[in-house]
């Protein structure tokens, strides 16, 4: 079915980023058009758009926007307000890989042509490369649903955290893509939605996105999800990741871990799927994965209103880290990676 474009270009090299703006999801479906890198860095920071794969292709077309009116011919300009831009992207947000992937690729795109071609050339080349990342994101995410889709199996429950659906990418989802392709096959299946305090990704758009497709769910609170799994409601658990280590150990919505180790002690296999561009080979294990801390008032004032004594400490991480022997294998765009260690991660995705 044709659903909602999550992240695009609009127009040719003198365009703008137009993106669902998912802080007003569900009850509101409105697009932002984002003219100016300033524009790009608040929708990321502030989760206008979110999901590893989606911010790695706002973040190159960033890059378009940040240098669409240079036109300075002295020697190193470009090359230099290319780095400014590229760090300053850099600063939205910092625990999905896919960030700093597609701003590193960016840069390398033009690397040794900056001295020889015309700022008009450079920007054109710029463009394409982010439309092609935009591309491949939405070949990855299809070929990580026809890989996944064999898991779900008639009948059955699945339960998933935060979102990893199509809103999550360039199109068509990560954890969402199994259940997505599933459903196209005629597999019947039920979701259990975890709502994923505190900024409830899950019931706002987890559900939003299943219920557009006509895929049965019911949305939980976070901490329903051990009873549902002891109720036997639950057979299978996939969720998306933020960043992957070279072992295995995965980075995720905060409560992700919380999940796995419920699913362990319910003999639940747990699942994660994410393209290869989250994986993050420089790092050995998960303790490496910078973790993003975010403001105490999404907690205490959860959308609008006050939950909290005033001057309350609150924590507040956005991820945490899923060890990789609570994983049952990784759903990738090359197949399925099982068992879940360095070895076999290495060896799928080079």
């Amino acid at each position: 079915m044709e659903t909602p474009r999550t992240i695009q270009w609009v127009g040719d090299i003198d365009g703008f980023v137009r993106l669902i703006d998912q802080t007003l999801l569900p009850t509101r479906l409105e697009y932002r058009d984002c003219r100016t890198v300033e524009e790009i860095w608040e929708a990321i920071k502030v989760l206008r758009v979110r999901g590893a794969p989606a911010i790695g292709v706002a973040a190159a077309m960033g890059v378009v926007v940040g240098m669409q009116k240079f036109d300075g011919r002295e020697r190193g300009a470009f090359a230099s307000r290319l780095k400014d831009v590229c760090a300053y992207l850099r600063t939205s947000r910092p625990t999905a890989v896919n960030l700093f992937w597609a701003l590193d690729r960016m840069q390398g795109h033009v690397r040794g042509r900056a001295e020889q071609e015309a700022p008009a050339k450079l920007q054109r080349l710029l463009l394409e490369e982010a439309l092609a990342i935009e591309a491949e994101d939405r070949r990855m995410c299809r070929a990580i649903g026809e890989a996944g889709a064999k898991l779900i199996a008639e009948g059955k429950g699945v339960l998933t955290h935060c979102n990893a659906g199509g809103l999550a990418t360039a199109d068509f989802g990560t954890a969402l893509a199994p259940m997505f392709v599933a459903a196209e096959r005629g597999v019947p299946f039920h979701v259990y939605v975890d709502e994923t305090r505190p900024l409830l990704q899950g019931a706002r758009l987890t559900a939003w996105e299943l219920q557009q497709r006509q895929i049965p769910l019911t949305l939980i609170c976070d901490n329903m999800a051990a009873q549902v799994m002891k109720e036997g409601r639950v057979q299978l658990v996939i969720v998306g990741a933020d960043r992957i280590a070279a072992n295995g150990d995965t980075a995720n919505k905060i409560g992700t871990y919380g999940v796995a180790v419920l699913a362990q002690a319910h003999g639940i296999p747990f699942y994660v799927a994410a393209p290869s561009s989250t994986f993050d080979l420089s790092l050995a294990t998960g303790d490496a994965i910078p973790i993003e801390q975010r403001a105490s008032s999404e907690v205490t004032h959860g959308f609008g209103k006050q939950t909290a004594p005033d001057g309350i400490g609150v924590y507040n991480p956005a991820f945490d880290v899923t060890p990789a022997r609570l994983i049952a294998g990784i759903i990738t765009e090359k197949g399925l990676i099982q068992p879940v260690s360095e070895a076999s991660i290495r060896q799928a995705i080079g």
